[in-house]
C-alpha cells in the first residue's frame, strides 16, 4: 500500500443491521470473481459530508431513506485496500490504486420490505440477504478480504 493517500478514492461503507444483529450484503451485478456478496460503499462526492455520503450511497444501493436507518458508530480511523494489479488503471478512469474508506454501523430502523434494489437507475445489486458478521471476510473478493475483517473487528463491541 502507498503512503499518498491521494492515490485512493474517498469512500464510505455501511455495516446495516437489522434487529437480530445479522448484516444486510447483496450480490453485485458486475462480479467477475464468482458469487461475491458486499456491503453497500462508495465514493465521497467532492465536497461532500461523510455522513451525507454514507446516507447516499446506501439509498442509491438499497433503496433505503434516511429515516429508515440509525447511524450507531463510525470507526475513527480511515481504511485501505488496494486493487489488484490487473484491475489498477482500469477503474475509476485509471485515477486511483485503491480506495480509502470510512466505515459506519448502522441499524435498520424499518421493515426490511423498504428494501428495493431497483431504487436506484443503475443497480448495483441483483440479490440481498442477511449474514452473521463472521461470514463477511469470506464472502467479499479476496483483496478486501483483510478490510471486512477490520471492519468486523472494528464493530464487534456493537453488534
Amino acid at each position: 500500500m502507498s503512503s499518498n493517500r491521494e492515490l485512493y478514492r474517498p469512500c464510505v461503507g455501511v455495516m446495516l443491521v437489522n434487529e437480530d444483529g445479522r448484516v444486510f450484503v447483496g450480490n453485485r451485478i458486475d462480479t467477475k470473481e464468482g458469487d461475491r456478496w458486499q456491503m453497500p460503499q462508495g465514493g465521497v462526492d467532492d465536497g461532500e459530508d461523510l455522513d451525507t455520503a454514507m446516507l447516499r450511497e446506501l439509498g442509491e444501493e438499497t433503496g433505503l431513506a434516511p429515516g429508515d436507518v440509525k447511524i450507531v458508530a463510525r470507526l475513527d480511523e480511515e481504511l485501505y485496500y488496494d486493487l489488484p494489479e490487473e484491475l489498477q488503471g482500469k477503474l475509476w478512469k485509471g485515477r486511483y490504486i485503491g480506495q480509502r474508506q470510512v466505515w459506519y454501523l448502522a441499524r435498520l430502523t424499518c421493515s426490511e420490505d423498504a428494501i428495493d434494489l431497483e431504487a436506484h437507475s443503475h443497480p448495483e445489486f441483483c440479490a440481498w440477504k442477511w449474514v452473521d458478521p463472521a461470514e463477511l471476510p469470506e464472502l467479499i473478493v479476496p483483496f478486501k478480504k483483510a478490510l471486512y475483517e477490520q471492519v468486523v473487528a472494528g464493530f464487534r463491541e456493537r453488534l
